[in-house]
């Protein structure tokens, strides 16, 4: 199961098919315009671009979403049409009443073909998809128009990879309920497209909330691909380095994509520390090639090798000065931020149960000047979710110190609207609390070696939800099945969504279980792919604003038990 080849195989076969012509986002995110001019197309344009010259001499192929906007604008381009044919591929199911509007408006018969190919979602890594949606729901029911997305985006990536999958959803939430129940009709009504020839096991379609697991998304990273999403932002492999001091103009943005990048490919879920000598024996290899392809050219064999090997090298020193670029700003920031020590405290607040020692360790940090306004928040945040209902609960102290910083009104919100969002009342699991004896001797086991690496000790909730589903002990109870049938046997090919948006760290936990467990295949999509601003963001659209801090501010009841 591999989400970008699924994509990369619908742009082939479409230029195999035709020719020259028109392209979207969702083909950048799997080739490179270097490996498109290589297959002879020529010109990138957008459908709703309207002062585009007549090509009479280009044939066209257009790859749309099949939304009413781009039908309309389609129906205009037919009308007027400014190449000489025209290759239509729709990215999801199109309505028969939309292709019957699509003939009447063709009259000069330009249109070659019309065909369905799934390519509706945004092919991230191999096990990775997202929809590039925030803000899916309104407090905790779906926002209509992003349910119809989600589903022709869950739709299409099954159809792409060729699955008619079982449901299973999170009982505890109602908008992945609704969505197991929005997947089912599609298959239902499209049976036929979903017609795959039957496997032994069938594939498994599991739904999850974000909700659940409000944690994930409010941690600092440390492996590459992570790091870079939570302090510099990735959308759509672009990261902009435009607000890097002193950055050159060529290096303002920058593409980071396994695909063409050998480097990125190699280091993408190593951690920040490995990160660092492999950039360096980068360079060292770097300098090694440069001197030879500066020697003198004294004859044509010498010319030939080195036309032949110049855009290898020139390949190279990009990818060189990119990732130096990259970790260097990485490096700035870390040192800048006092992440080190921040994301110490962090992982503490995630997965020890030391009340005292994480509200010291909170509050020093809170006084230090080098703690930027949204790590600080960050901190009390992941505090007010662990020990929401701790006796000794010293939230409303906490909100104090932001507010006596200067932390904005904005920020001191957001700590009580996560709670909202993700707290206890909310969550279908145990978050912090080991579940069973096997479960509390491993995290005594772990106490006792110690862990590997301090920063990196925390497992999402989603590693324990689908290490019991591979050893079939995932709970009906918790995540019961769409409809009556129940799979007997062990998954195998595993498709995991998560409404409110997935993180790359769940992604490297996907990665580690596929690369683990031979026979299982996992792909994980979310509505977006989180940093904390964009989780941050997420949870505001929703309509959770929290209150002011001068209301959180009344202390917890006694319990009336002694």
């Amino acid at each position: 199961m591999n989400a970008v080849l699924a994509v990369k195989q619908y742009v082939a076969k479409m230029i195999e098919d035709s020719g020259p012509g028109m392209k979207t986002g969702v083909v950048s995110m799997v080739y490179t315009q270097s490996e498109i001019l290589q297959k002879e197309v020529y010109l990138f344009e957008r459908i709703d671009s309207f002062n585009r010259e007549p090509m009479k001499h280009l044939k066209a192929i257009c790859f749309l979403r099949p939304t009413k906007e781009n039908v309309e604008y389609l129906i205009q381009e037919l009308r007027r049409p400014k190449y000489s044919i025209y290759f239509i591929y729709f990215s999801n199911v199109i309505s028969k009443s939309d292709i019957k509007s699509l003939a009447e408006a063709d009259e000069q018969e330009v249109v070659a073909e019309v065909q369905e190919f799934y390519g509706d979602y945004i092919a991230v890594n191999p096990h990775v998809f997202s929809l590039n949606l925030l803000g899916c729901c309104q407090g905790r029911n779906w926002d209509p128009a992003q349910l119809a997305r989600t589903t022709q985006g869950l739709t299409a990536l099954l159809l792409s990879l060729k699955k008619c999958p079982m449901i299973r959803y999170q009982l505890s939430s109602e908008p992945a309920k609704r969505l197991a129940e929005c997947v089912k009709q599609v298959i239902t009504k499209e049976y036929e497209l979903f017609d795959f020839r039957r496997t032994e096991v069938p594939p498994l379609l599991l739904i999850l909330d974000r909700s659940d697991d409000a944690i994930t998304p409010l941690l600092n990273q440390w492996t590459y691909q992570a790091m870079v999403h939570e302090l510099l932002g990735i959308n759509n492999n672009r990261i902009d380095l435009s607000r890097v001091p002193g950055i050159s103009k060529d290096l303002r943005e920058v593409v980071l994509s396994a695909e063409n990048d050998e480097f990125y490919a190699n280091n993408m879920y190593l951690n920040f520390a490995e990160i660092g000598s492999n950039i360096k024996n980068l360079m060292e290899d770097f300098q090694k090639r440069k001197p030879k392809e500066q020697q003198k050219l004294e004859s044509i064999a010498d010319m030939k090798a080195f036309v032949e090997n110049y855009p290898q090298f020139k390949k190279m020193s990009g990818t060189v000065s990119k990732h130096v670029t990259v970790v260097g700003e990485l490096s700035r920031l870390v040192a800048e931020r006092n992440l080190l020590e921040v994301s110490e405290v962090e992982q503490e607040l995630a997965c020890q149960n030391d009340h005292s020692s994480a509200l010291q360790n909170v509050r020093r940090l809170l006084q230090n000047p080098k703690v930027t306004e949204l790590d600080a928040a960050r901190l009390v945040m992941l505090y007010a979710l662990h020990y929401e209902r701790h006796s000794s609960n010293s939230l409303p102290g906490l909100l104090a110190d932001l507010r006596n910083r200067g932390v904005p009104d904005k920020y001191r919100k957001l700590v009580s609207a996560v709670v909202e969002y993700g707290g206890k009342r909310v969550r279908g699991s145990d978050l912090f609390s080991p579940k069973d004896a096997v479960a509390i001797t491993k995290q005594f086991l772990k106490g006792l070696k110690g862990v590997e690496n301090v920063y990196t000790q925390h497992q999402p909730l989603l590693q324990e939800t689908l290490d019991q589903l591979i050893k079939g002990k995932l709970k009906d109870s918790q995540y019961p099945y769409l409809g009556p049938n129940t799979l007997r046997d062990r998954p195998q090919d595993i498709i995991v969504f998560v409404i409110g948006g997935a993180t790359y760290e769940e992604a490297l936990t996907v990665y580690n279980l596929n690369r683990t467990n031979p026979g299982v295949r996992i792909v994980l999509g979310g509505t977006t792919i989180h940093n904390t601003k964009s989780f941050l963001e997420e949870v505001t659209a929703a309509g959770f604003r929290g209150r002011s801090t001068e209301s959180s501010q009344v202390p917890p009841r006694p319990s009336s038990r002694r």
